[in-house]
């Protein structure tokens, strides 16, 4: 689909409304790696119909902002990497593990216990659903295969580099369903490569690689030091990065305005389009639009104008949604300001 110059988008999420999920035990849980259906107000007779309606909330919400590309706000999970993780074979959830948690502490995981495999379509439903709704550009998005490797206890394989390329063969299976139901772009979310360089050169681009094997258009990928609740004082620098630029990836979503990256990190990034962050996730106060023309201006001095989209840092699930509304507006104006500037329209 036809997209203006410096398109905008979001990372994922969108806040779900307070009548769909307790969002207070939200925010004093970890993000969930096992499932947590307690977190659903809604009795599960009546939760998809509840998911439904909230997720055309998020859609209508992302198109009156004015957001270019949009997802369905994944309004249905109950964090970014735990509906699909979990929906695969060779997994016990119930009997999960503690593992070491990707800045500190301790995190319950799945434990594997087979073969992972994916049993059925899992996003396929969200995707033909927001498809429907929307005439604007789509995207989906995924956990990608180190990550999810990293988010479990491996109790099963004994050749760690087969543990990744069987998620990242779930993961190629899914996205081919994906775009068959109306994907216009797929997005993989990889934080863990950020955290775990050393183990991510050894096994994480071959993994990225095959789960985007045989996929045609767009392809995204997104790292990030963390949620901004979190994560809170965040290097100005990606451990990895730069890696990216030799992998079959389109476009890597980074975070740059929470951490005030150095930008110098764009720079090592060759012919990938950037999809930069320019909406903290850390401050409650929305930006201006002059803000974000200003952040985009200075990754226009990495990147050029054809291959930056102007993105909030990660997901947005944990802002209020009054706060997230008025970041995207500021998001779509301040883009629409440099717009403006570059072509005179």
């Amino acid at each position: 689909m036809t997209l203006p110059l410096l398109p905008t988008t979001v990372v994922g999420s969108y806040p779900q409304p307070d009548w769909l999920i307790d969002r207070d035990r939200l925010t004093h849980l970890p993000p969930v790696r096992i499932r947590a259906r307690e977190l659903w107000r809604v009795p599960e007779p009546w939760l998809e119909q509840a998911q439904d309606d909230a997720t055309r909330v998020a859609i209508r919400d992302m198109e009156i902002a004015g957001i270019d590309i949009i997802t369905d706000g994944e309004i249905r999970r109950e964090s970014y990497s735990n509906r699909f993780a979990t929906a695969l074979a060779g997994v016990d959830l119930d009997n999960p593990a503690t593992v070491r948690g990707r800045s500190s502490g301790t995190v319950v995981v799945p434990r594997v216990v087979g073969p992972i495999r994916r049993l059925r379509p899992v996003e396929v439903r969200d995707v033909a659903f927001l498809r429907r709704h929307t005439d604007r550009t789509i995207k989906i998005t995924l956990p990608g295969p180190f990550t999810m490797s990293r988010q479990a206890q491996n109790d099963y394989y004994r050749d760690e580099e087969e543990f990744v390329m069987d998620y990242a063969a779930a993961v190629n299976a899914e996205v081919h369903d994906l775009k068959q139901a109306g994907a216009d772009v797929i997005q993989l979310d990889e934080p863990w490569l950020q955290a775990r360089p050393e183990e991510a050169r050894r096994l994480g681009l071959a993994a990225i690689d095959r789960a985007l094997d045989g996929i045609a258009g767009p392809t995204a990928l997104h790292l990030c030091f963390g949620y901004a609740y979190v994560a809170r004082d965040k290097p100005n620098r990606y451990a990895f990065l730069s890696e990216l630029a030799q992998s079959r990836v389109d476009q890597i979503s980074i975070e740059a305005a929470q951490p005030r990256l150095d930008l110098a990190d764009l720079d090592h990034l060759g012919d990938k389009t950037v999809i930069f962050g320019v909406i903290d996730m850390g401050d409650p106060e929305p930006e201006t639009p002059a803000i974000v023309a200003d952040r985009l201006r200075a990754a226009l001095r990495h990147v050029p104008a054809e291959r930056l989209i102007a993105a909030p840092d990660c997901g947005m699930k944990y802002l209020p949604r009054a706060t997230a509304f008025a970041k995207l507006e500021a998001l779509a104006a301040g883009a629409a300001i440099v717009r403006r500037e570059l072509t005179g329209a």
